[in-house]
């Protein structure tokens, strides 16, 4: 016997971004009807929010992007604005401590082009020559910098897990459904999804449909007829502990593209696979090389009190990377009038994840953007591989 359910919002995908989607809808005035999340499993423990580093910066290279950052660092220094639930704050442990972007002579043209476009954008950020670096990070060699970039406010890093569990406390509060379970297709008819199927066959009918599924989105709209340019890129991070006193250290990023900061007692490290490695993987091994070959000697170069550091853990994770412009791809399909996407974040969905759950609402709510126009993130361009390319990608 074919088990049947219907809601007006149906979200698959329970972290930080499906949890915030169903957060805003919630406590949107205009919005009456009811919500379900689909969540494949509740201990989020393999989730790209539950493995990232969890960090949220300014800076930018596309103004949507800086725009999404900076209402997400507003919304956590006021998180109890929103998530409280009776007398119950997430404790999300915001260290406001900026990123340092580091750049070589051959890197220095692009550091001044994407201050330019941040400080158009209010972007709370200062360049500091190799001198002023080593004035004011003693610890840090600047033998081949020409210069740095800063975010002096609005940057850091938090707990990811207490933000995406406040994000869904809150919405249970607020009469939002939740049921651990994995969709198996989506039935279409021409321009309308009328149903997702559950593995167990359980059909749900609902008004629309927000995919927020991670590394399962592509597929999840490949069953809808529609391909999305998202794959599953495994990312590496490392956990380690140094005696080198590091006095007001930021999330460091490296011209290698590696990049550091404080944790706890010790430091987490990470850096991207070469283009060779870095292809389409869903497993969650190690990649103890990376380390191994490409950071320790990075870290020992950059940071000399890092020669005798201490490897103590590691974990893998994944980008839901959108191979066209590694930016998100948001809001409807020109052939499907009632399923939302919010997919190919490509590491930056957890930072982002308030701005887009509001953005979502709207689009629910009201049938487009009304706060800020996030159009450029749409699926013309995808259509007309016409990228809009971020060029920091960390």
């Amino acid at each position: 016997m074919t088990i049947s359910m219907q809601t007006d919002v149906l979200i698959v995908g329970g972290a930080a971004v499906g949890s915030a989607a169903a957060f805003f809808l919630a406590s949107q005035p205009n919005f009456k009807g009811k919500i379900l999340v689909l969540e494949q499993d509740f201990s989020y423990e393999k989730s790209a929010t539950a493995l990232s580093a969890a960090s949220i910066r300014h800076q930018f290279s596309t103004p949507e992007n800086i725009r999404l950052s900076q209402f997400s660092s507003a919304f956590i220094q006021n998180i109890d604005q929103y998530l409280t639930v009776g007398d119950e704050v997430p404790n999300v442990n915001f260290k406001e401590r900026g990123y340092l972007f580091l750049a070589t002579p051959d890197g220095a043209d692009t550091l001044q082009a994407n201050h330019a476009v941040q400080k158009i954008e209010n972007v709370d950020v200062s360049l500091l020559s190799s001198s002023q670096l080593s004035s004011r990070y003693a610890w840090l060699n600047v033998n081949d910098l020409s210069a740095g970039s800063i975010g002096n406010s609005g940057e850091g890093w938090l707990d990811a897990n207490s933000l995406m569990q406040g994000f869904r406390k809150k919405a249970i509060s607020l009469g939002v459904m939740y049921k651990q379970a994995r969709v198996e297709k989506l039935h279409r008819t021409g321009r309308t999804i009328t149903s997702a199927e559950l593995t167990d066959g359980t059909q749900i009918s609902f008004d629309k449909i927000i995919n927020a599924a991670g590394i399962g989105a592509a597929a999840l709209a490949q069953t809808a007829g529609i391909k999305l340019p998202v794959e599953a890129r495994k990312r590496t991070i490392f956990y380690f502990t140094s005696s080198a006193q590091l006095e007001n250290c930021p999330m460091v990023i490296d011209p290698s593209g590696a990049y550091f900061r404080p944790e706890g007692e010790g430091y987490i490290c990470g850096i991207a696979p070469s283009p060779e490695e870095d292809v389409e993987c869903e497993d969650f091994e190690i990649q103890h090389h990376l380390f191994e070959e490409f950071l320790w000697p990075i870290l020992a170069d950059r940071v000399p009190g890092f020669e005798a550091l201490r490897l103590k853990r590691s974990w893998a994770g994944h980008y839901d990377m959108n191979t066209l412009d590694q930016n998100v791809i948001l809001g409807a399909h020109p052939d499907v009038d009632n399923l939302l996407f919010a997919n190919g974040f490509s590491g930056h969905g957890l930072q982002h994840s308030p701005t887009i759950g509001r953005a979502l609402s709207e689009l629910i709510t009201f049938g487009a953007f009304t706060t800020l126009d996030l159009e450029a993130f749409g699926w013309r361009r995808v259509i007309n591989n016409s990228p809009y390319l971020e060029a920091n990608i960390i």
